[in-house]
């Protein structure tokens, strides 16, 4: 397989890190665009093979100055991970703050919108087909009480993928979702120790509640969600496309 170009959005850190240092591991070429100037100059220089730049997702000037910067240096793309989300308020709807729901739509949504728009022409300029990967997550599949904008994006972005599977797949590219559970790592900490304080049960024992809804009693590694990311682009995975892909233990609801 020839070395593959790769755009990772929010790819300086989390989730979005493990898979940019996935494909670095790979030999490919990645760029990754992230609207948190520090955490975009942390990873900045770490390998030879990656380069950075500071943007925003609901920004089309800044999403189509990026398209005109990486056709000039790559000439085309084969990867792009649209991986840019936030979780928006834990709140009941009615209480639900409406500029928080325009928020939550703005990244979650129309932020991918913009992104697949932008660089659909340079994935098809590659000629060797090429593939999209939407991050979207177990609320994705399931109702999760008190996060409505969450959800509904998590949702719309199943259709995004299954819609832009149909369109694309005359060109070769596939387009899959993944759908991670709770991640490793200090965010979910942070959730239980968060429940904890309010509880008044231990960390530990918040934690295994968490996991009472999973078959596989652990939560998910964000190297395996890299792992699987790197598959669905590569060449064992060229007729897989109009996907979802659970990777959370087997969970059988979002809480």
């Amino acid at each position: 397989m020839t070395q593959q170009r790769v755009l990772i959005t929010a790819g300086a850190g989390g989730i979005g890190w493990a898979i940019a240092e996935a494909f670095l591991n790979s030999d490919s070429l990645v760029h990754i665009v992230d609207v948190n100037p520090e955490a975009v100059a942390k990873v900045s220089g770490t390998h030879q093979n990656l380069s950075a730049s500071i943007g925003d997702v609901t920004s089309r000037e800044d999403i189509a100055a990026l398209a005109k910067d990486l056709e000039s240096r790559w000439g085309g793309l084969d990867v792009l991970v649209s991986n840019a989300g936030i979780a928006g308020p834990t709140t009941p709807v009615e209480e639900y703050d409406a500029e928080a729901w325009d928020a939550v739509v703005g990244i979650n949504l129309t932020g991918s919108f913009n992104v697949v728009q932008h660089f659909v022409p340079l994935l098809k300029a590659s000629g060797n087909g090429g593939s999209i990967l939407v991050m979207s997550s177990l609320a994705g599949r399931f109702g999760y009480a008190n996060r409505i904008a969450y959800s509904a994006t998590k949702w719309g972005l199943v259709g995004f993928t299954k819609t832009l599977s149909l369109e694309l797949g005359p060109h070769g590219i596939t387009v899959n979702s993944i759908h991670p559970g709770a991640v490793n790592g200090p965010r979910v900490d942070q959730v239980f120790e968060g429940r904890a304080a309010v509880s008044g049960r231990s960390v530990e024992e918040e934690r295994e509640a968490g996991l009472s809804n999973q078959s596989i009693k652990k939560f998910t590694d964000p190297e395996d969600i890299a792992a699987l990311a790197v598959f669905l682009a590569g060449p064992h995975a060229r007729t897989i496309s109009g996907q979802q892909f659970p990777i959370d233990g087997d969970s059988k609801a979002a809480q």
